[in-house]
């Protein structure tokens, strides 16, 4: 059997509170993207807790298992290259940033998490100076050799003040899908003001609590995200570590993100009105209540029923369940939902993930062109953040008699002449 290590807190990863309340139970579920090779099949693969719990004293959101960051982040497979729409968005973010903010040809622009670079490829293709930052060894090697100088090491105050001293302050560092992977968020963010000149912005995404909580987004929730963030805790946190929100943004990518922009405190930049309206939005919505999380939970667990149901019936009349998305969603939707038996293969438009099996449950992951050589009665859509995309693609399957079953943020089936609610 596999050993993964993980440790457990007890303390609130923003205000160090011990007031942690349980608000959404959740299936131990396997460690998304760890895909098995068939020589592993007889390995078994752990499952681990995947538990939300709302801090009552500054209102965060947060796992408190948390699985070894080497073993999360060793042989990474994502990459944010692959999906177009969130490289447009990049290039967008890096525009308004270079407007606003006068980021000038030769300025310093860090961004950790840095994945393989098609963030810092947009400020570099503005004259910037890039330089990237993430533990993934692979992905961080193939950076470098792009062209986007990559260090494959976790961001710490020593290595901040290593580049402080090497390369001068930055002008941004951006930190873009990743401020919800940190553990230890205040040495992170000490580490962000060591490396911040005395104008220059901290730009970070993050996947937003109100919209996993309207949209359903269950599939966001997986073991590299140990934080849900919103923004009213985030605030108090970061001015409490020398920095202060200066913008928000929401955004649809990845189903519902805040773009936030900070300065050092006293920084020479205006505060948007953005800012006050959306702690205004925060209140009346009580994301700090463990009712609005209870109630979302609630939800989860109606949706799981409906899914049951389906899934037994298509059963019973023999129907075979395909699914779509070999994505870290879903583990965790095949975990939550236990799809583990009912599906039959996923099927992906990843070679790197295809003739391998899903963790946990060793699903085989075949190419997508399978689904029209041999037309399976139902696919069920775990990559959900491309939901729409992949229904445009299909066309093909559906016209021949082909089903979608699409779960979020409510059960609908698509397929049969119209889209139709399960």
């Amino acid at each position: 059997m596999s050993s993964i290590q993980v440790s457990r807190r007890t303390r609130c990863r923003l205000c160090d509170s011990t007031r942690l309340e349980l608000v959404v139970p959740l299936a131990p579920t396997p460690v998304a993207e760890k895909y098995v090779a068939r020589e592993q099949l007889g390995e078994i693969t752990p499952s681990d807790p995947l538990d939300l719990h709302l801090c009552l004293d500054c209102g965060h959101v947060q796992l408190l298992d948390v699985v070894d960051p080497v073993y999360l982040f060793d042989h990474y497979t994502y990459m944010s290259g692959n999906t177009k729409p969130l490289v447009q968005h990049f290039h967008e973010v890096a525009t308004t940033t270079c407007e606003r903010y006068a980021v000038r040809p030769g300025d310093l622009v860090i961004d950790i998490g840095s994945n393989d670079g098609s963030l810092l490829r947009a400020f570099q293709q503005r004259g910037a100076n890039v330089l990237g930052i993430d533990p993934a060894r692979d992905i961080a090697r193939r950076a470098t050799e792009s062209g986007i100088p990559t260090l494959p090491e976790f961001l710490t105050p020593a290595l901040a003040q290593r580049i402080r001293q090497e390369r001068g302050p930055a002008k941004v560092v951006c930190a873009f899908n990743v401020f919800a992977h940190a553990d230890d968020l205040a040495g992170m963010t000490d580490s962000i003001h060591a490396l911040l000149g005395p104008d220059g912005v901290f730009v970070c995404e993050f996947s937003y609590l109100l919209d996993i909580l309207d949209r359903m987004l269950l599939g966001t929730i997986f073991h590299e995200h140990l934080s849900h963030h919103s923004v009213r805790p985030l605030a108090a946190f970061l001015e409490r570590h020398g920095l202060q929100f200066i913008d928000i943004q929401r955004n649809g990518i990845q189903g519902g993100s805040i773009v936030g922009t900070a300065q050092r405190l006293g920084g020479p930049h205006p505060v948007s009105p953005n800012v006050a309206e959306i702690l205004d939005l925060e209140r009346q919505r009580g994301l700090d209540q463990p009712a609005t999380l209870r109630r979302f939970s609630d939800s989860l667990q109606t949706l799981k029923s409906q899914v049951a149901t389906l899934v037994a019936d298509l059963q019973k009349q023999g129907q075979r369940l395909w699914g779509y998305g070999a994505a870290r969603s879903g583990t965790t939707l095949i975990a939550q939902m236990n799809l583990g038996k009912a599906i039959e293969c996923i099927v992906d438009d990843g070679a790197d993930k295809q003739n391998k099996f899903s963790p946990g449950d060793h699903i085989p992951i075949r190419p997508s062109s399978a689904l029209l050589a041999e037309q399976p009665d139902f696919v069920i859509i775990l990559a959900w953040v491309h939901a729409e995309r992949i229904l445009q693609n299909n066309q093909a399957y559906i016209d021949r008699g082909g089903r979608f079953i699409v779960c979020f943020p409510e059960l609908r089936i698509v397929g049969s002449g119209r889209p139709s609610t399960a």
